[in-house]
């Protein structure tokens, strides 16, 4: 069986009937009461006026609630709303706004440099880099600002909400509002139940999501949360299997054969290589040393190679054209870097290729489930189908499995691990539901 045979009509039907259930099932939290009050969101307020601020303010005009953008460097503050106008000015180009529309929502986003400008709003989210030093900070802040009965969320990727929420007194109103960029165009939303977060706070963000035109996802604290939890067993392989014999275009063929609109390398080029750069080169000094690491990526950033903007990547690009084209250069430093690592190439095709990417996932995905991260496995397809390209006409990557067979995926990833070791240790419900015949479905 090959994993790229093309789906069949009434497959296709089933998974994308299958994809639509599990946004709506999303929504349903059974630990919350019906009819539970929800705080109200009139005004918000946004800490980082950079890409992913401006994304989630537009996020908020668009459907009318104001919006207070704060940064404390009045520069970066105008670059950040200009950006903004840009970007609705681009809609009224493009025909899919008119300019009364576009005024109104621009009228709807204000700027400040100092949080006291916050003082009055309902909700308030930060949005700056992954630091956990300066988010704790921006918090303890917020915690002397904000109203009674404000919600405090941050935009973190991967964070631990807890930790966020110690440096306030009032770790019931922090919650996690992980948006995706653009967070205007993007339409998941990853809500982030800290150990003590409230119900009510919960309920609002989930219905504040559906308000925005998002799929809301509950996610317990985990690092990555349910969608880069899986994304990183994903892109990992991907990277040694470019190590141990694949070249980046082939991977990227396969991935792309079976479903995805673009390969891990082309992504990668696309949202620029130095992305995380500083905080990957900064874990290398305390990051484990009993499992396999992959740092190429590292390696090109040095290099210069950052993807389209540098116009070197894993691909090169030509003035003004966004395909990725093979460089003979990049790919002979490839080969150079695993005789350097001890590491004897071999072709690897499509189905290995495939195997690999998505097999990490699923077992990540059990652990997930086992833990209580995820409430349920549509709830993971939800959001690696709406947020991370996974095929839709596949269902997602827990469904995918169900239809394949979790004995075949569980005898795998023990073969894998066996072979690789750490990051392929079996998750004991992958285990638990191959040896009964089960599916994450019936969970």
């Amino acid at each position: 069986m090959t994993f790229l045979a093309p789906v069949c009509e009434a497959e296709r039907g089933r998974a994308l009937a299958y994809v639509e259930r599990a946004r709506c099932d999303a929504a349903a939290i059974p630990d919350l009461p019906p009819g539970l009050p929800l705080r109200p969101v009139a005004r918000v307020g946004i800490v980082g006026s950079g890409t992913m601020g401006g994304g989630i303010a537009m996020s908020f005009a668009n459907v009318g609630i104001a919006v207070t953008i704060i940064d404390t460097d009045v520069a970066a503050l105008n670059r950040g709303l200009t950006r903004v106008r840009r970007n609705y000015d681009a809609s009224v180009a493009r025909g899919r706004l008119d300019a009364a529309g576009r005024d109104a929502r621009l009228a709807r986003i204000r700027g400040a440099v100092d949080v006291e400008a916050l003082r009055d709003a309902d909700l308030v989210i930060e949005a700056v880099f992954e630091d956990m030093a300066l988010k704790r900070s921006i918090f303890a802040r917020l915690d002397a600002v904000a109203r009674p009965g404000a919600i405090l969320a941050t935009n973190t990727s991967g964070l631990d909400i807890d930790e966020i929420a110690a440096a306030t007194a009032r770790p019931a109103d922090v919650v996690g509002a992980h948006f995706f960029s653009p967070a205007h165009v993007q339409k998941l939303l990853e809500v982030v139940r800290g150990p003590r977060t409230a119900p009510d706070v919960i309920a609002t963000l989930m219905d504040l999501g559906r308000r925005l035109g998002k799929v809301s996802v509950l996610s317990r604290v985990y690092p990555g949360f349910i969608g880069n939890a899986l994304f990183r067993q994903y892109v990992r392989e991907a990277h040694f299997l470019v190590e141990e014999g694949a070249l980046p275009h082939e991977v990227d063929d396969a991935l792309v054969r079976f479903g995805y609109a673009m390969g891990v390398f082309a992504v990668h080029d696309m949202a620029g290589n130095d992305v995380g750069w500083q905080m990957r080169k900064a874990e290398m000094a305390t990051r484990p040393r009993d499992r396999r690491w992959n740092d190429l990526i590292l390696e090109l950033c040095e290099m210069g190679r950052l993807g389209q903007k540098s116009g070197l990547g894993w691909y090169r690009y030509d003035d003004g054209d966004r395909r990725p084209r093979r460089d003979p250069d990049v790919e002979r430093y490839i080969v150079e870097r695993s005789a350097q690592l001890g590491i004897a190439r071999r072709p690897i095709g499509a189905d290995e290729i495939v195997e690999r990417c998505l097999y990490g996932m699923i077992n990540e995905g059990a652990r997930l489930l086992e833990q209580g991260i995820a409430l349920r496995a549509s709830d993971i397809d939800a959001v690696l189908v709406t947020g991370y390209g996974f095929p839709s006409e596949r269902g997602g990557p827990m469904y995918w499995a169900d239809r394949i067979g979790l004995g075949r995926v569980c005898d795998a990833v023990r073969r894998l691990y066996a072979r690789h070791g750490y990051w392929w240790t079996p998750a004991r419900l992958l285990e638990r539901l191959a040896a009964g015949d089960g599916k994450f479905g019936d969970l």
